[in-house]
């Protein structure tokens, strides 16, 4: 052995190894290398210290979720299974070793994630409509009623559906009706229907409308034809459905009683906060509460179940605290937390139980568990025992949005009040000094709190607002530091003590008080959506950089050190990221009616809409466009005839949509890209996008590069998921066969380069 080189002492903690002989090293560098390494190993360590990996297992754990829903596949079931024991078979016999056993966990953590949704995916199974079907008979129990501001929707439970020839019929259907029609919870109901499959993602990489309905168990939405006959059940409720009606009718009673004292929005919104009723709510107002970015006190969560809690708490402590010899004799502080508890799991039920709600009540039990059996509760790990629990009973929350932007402003919070917000160290410090004294005295401290606050949640929750609503927030610490103060003071408390006293009768005064403080918090979102840019209006980006932005996150709020401040650098990347997104220049809907592509101003311009103008919508929300689908400018550069339309890309090629078969002659001669409804006739020179292409693929976008189309669509070639399968067809004699398979939309196969539908 070279004498120059050393063999490295056996020792616990990490040094760093000495240079190699003949590796010639500067000075100055080996100088600042040394205790540079020597630092990062000691924080290293720390960020490894005991206890301080535990909410890494969650993220391993919804990491593997999400590997779930990127498969272009659906995974086996046992498959999945035997690598999740394998992988927990591994991390335990790793589980002496320092290193290989935390990485064994983590790997068996994802592992886990991984196998729950494929199993959940199986639990659920159900059928999906496959086609349309224009006029059935539908009976069933109406099992969800919800009201809108133009019409219900109702879903049912199908016991008999008459006229679907061969179509699978399935479980649950979700169904549009006339305003004030709907039935109640728990009534069988009769009605002529026209139903469709699920919505496919809207463009490629939109969000999938399919796969949220399917792990809703339903399989078709449409809606009602005429009358809906509510007439006696063939057969008994179930003891489930009997549960959902009662709880349906306390609900209905609450929110009838609620809007008749206070009638409008003021009503709806105050329904909202106490049942979770919030439908009924006017566009304009539902669209200002999410431009001011206080669309979160419509969603009841952790601050609304904290208030709960809180307030049951402090009153049943208060009031056995007037008994001496209960005072002083007994656990009333334990009694209260149970009393709390129970406040919250029917406050939990009674709003609806959604997974906003569910992780609170899960956080907030742990707290008051804590509390009657004397353990002081970790708050990293209580919002990581909440988020597994909820992902072991529905997996499929780890891409909702809702499950998204509540973890992340939750960690974000805990992280900002570990780290120094009021009530952390810096206040602590301070608390007797003269400048904390006035501080305090002039509500200083509350107000940093709110504001920094309110920072913290909407930093931490506009990576995935961006994402999927393609909408920022400029105003949002103005419009919270405004209104939230009374929704915490007068709102909140006051719509627990209507709902406490309304069996007696008492009840107007305090939804009046109610009222009041939801009239300034409607003036507050409406004065800050009036304020020049008070939409942020952002383009779409895909999910690279929203995983990008999500780890950026747990580095920052998850790791003590300096070291998280490498999360910042990635916050950095992701945004560049997202910035630099391409456009598509042309897209074309999922049924193939609508189109539009970019012309020579950098905007969309429709060649057509169809009769549903939701595809159009969601494309201009996706560009950063401010214009309406009635907005005139939007057909700028478009010539129409009876036999289609045809519009110009920037450099001027043409861009066609055949309506008739005479238009594809001349189209296909002419056009650059033609799109059609139909099913073109014969052979075209041009990319052609028709019938043939939009039923296999659903929404296409197009995006030019170098020399030839590059396609991106919302379901690949290959894709099959149970949301998603293969399509099918009913011919004219009802028999159902496979959709024709799709193929490459251009005369020759090497001119189209499948794009990231992501």
């Amino acid at each position: 052995m070279d004498p120059a080189v050393k063999p490295r002492p056996q020792a616990k903690t990490w040094e760093p190894a000495r240079p190699r002989a003949g590796l010639v090293v500067p000075s100055g560098v080996a100088g600042i290398a040394g205790p540079l390494r020597g630092l990062l190993a000691r924080w290293a360590l720390a960020e490894v210290a005991p206890g301080r990996l535990v909410p890494w297992l969650a993220v391993a754990f919804g990491f593997g979720i999400v590997g779930y829903f990127t498969a272009g596949r659906e995974p086996a079931w046992w498959a999945a299974s035997i690598a999740a024991v394998i992988a927990i078979a591994v991390a335990y016999a790793a589980r002496l070793r320092p290193v290989g056993f935390p990485l064994a966990l983590g790997v068996a953590a994802m592992a886990a994630g991984f196998a729950v949704a494929t199993l959940q995916s199986v639990r659920i199974a159900h059928p999906v409509l496959q086609f349309t079907l224009s006029s059935v008979t539908l009976s069933g129990f109406v099992e969800i009623r919800e009201e809108r501001e133009r019409s219900d929707r109702i879903v049912v439970r199908v016991h008999r559906l008459a006229g679907a020839r061969n179509a699978e019929v399935p479980e649950r259907v979700r169904v549009a009706v006339r305003k004030d029609t709907a039935p109640a919870v728990g009534s069988f109901v009769e009605m002529k229907a026209h139903l469709s499959p699920p919505l496919p993602p809207l463009r490629p990489g939109g969000y999938d409308f399919a796969r949220d309905m399917f792990f809703q168990r339903i399989g078709a939405s449409g809606y009602a034809l005429g009358k809906i006959a509510v007439v006696t059940p063939p057969i008994a409720p179930t003891l489930w459905l009997r549960y959902a009606s009662a709880l349906d009718g306390i609900r209905e009673s609450i929110d009838k009683r609620i809007r008749a004292v206070i009638p409008g929005d003021r009503g709806s919104i105050a329904s909202a906060l106490i049942t979770g009723k919030r439908d009924a709510i006017s566009t304009p107002v539902n669209d200002a509460m999410y431009i001011s970015s206080l669309a979160h006190v419509l969603s009841i969560s952790g601050y609304h179940m904290a208030v709960v809690a809180g307030i049951v708490f402090f009153f049943i402590r208060a009031v056995l605290a007037l008994v001496p010899s209960l005072a002083s004799g007994q656990p009333i502080k334990k009694w209260a937390a149970i009393g709390a508890l129970i406040a919250a799991a029917f406050y939990l039920l009674l709003s609806g139980n959604e997974v906003a709600t569910q992780r609170s009540f899960i956080m907030i039990a742990i707290v008051l568990l804590g509390i009657v059996v004397d353990r002081a509760t970790l708050t990293f790990r209580t919002i990581t025992v909440a988020a597994v629990v909820v992902l072991i009973f529905a997996p499929e929350a780890v891409v909702h949005p809702s499950f998204q932007m509540s973890f992340a402003a939750t960690l974000a919070l805990i992280a900002g009040y570990q780290n120094g917000l009021p009530g952390g160290a810096f206040w602590r410090t301070n608390a007797d000094t003269a400048f904390g004294a006035r501080v305090a005295l002039w509500g200083g401290r509350e107000i940093a709190a709110l504001i920094l606050a309110s920072l913290l949640a909407g930093l931490a929750t506009t990576p995935y607002a961006a994402f999927h609503f393609h909408r920022l927030a400029p105003y949002g610490v103005v419009a919270n530091l405004l209104a939230m103060p009374v929704v915490s003071a007068v709102v909140m408390p006051a719509g627990i003590l209507g709902v406490l006293v309304m069996p007696f009768g008492f009840d107007a005064v305090f939804w009046q008080l109610m009222g009041l403080g939801i009239d300034w918090m409607i003036t507050v979102v409406l004065w800050v959506t009036s304020l020049p840019g008070s939409v942020g209006r952002i383009q779409a980006f895909g999910t690279g950089p929203l995983l990008l932005g999500t780890a950026a996150i747990l580095l920052l709020c998850l790791l003590r050190t300096p070291l998280r401040w490498s999360g910042a650098v990635l916050a950095v990347a992701a945004s560049l990221w997202a910035a630099t997104t391409p456009r598509p220049d042309v897209l074309v809907a999922a049924d193939g009616q609508a189109a539009a592509f970019r012309g020579s101003d950098g905007q969309l311009a429709v060649l057509a809409s169809g009769r549903d103008t939701f595809a159009v919508k969601e494309w201009l929300a996706a560009d950063a466009d401010a214009r309406t689908v009635k907005d005139p400018t939007l057909h700028n550069g478009v010539r129409c005839d009876a036999a289609g339309c045809i519009g110009k890309l920037a450099d001027g090629r043409l861009v066609s949509m055949a309506q008739s078969v005479e238009a594809f002659e001349e189209d296909c001669r002419r056009a650059a890209v033609v799109v059609s409804p139909r099913e073109a006739p014969g052979a075209c020179s041009a990319l052609l996008i028709d019938r043939k292409n939009w039923r296999g693929n659903g929404a296409i976008g197009l995006r030019w590069v170098g020399e030839r189309f590059e396609l991106s669509a919302a379901r690949p070639p290959g894709y099959e998921r149970p949301w998603a399968r293969p399509p099918r067809v009913a011919d004219e004699s009802g028999a159902v066969a496979p959709r024709p398979a799709a193929r490459d939309a251009t005369p020759r196969t090497d001119e189209l380069e499948p794009g990231d539908s992501n």
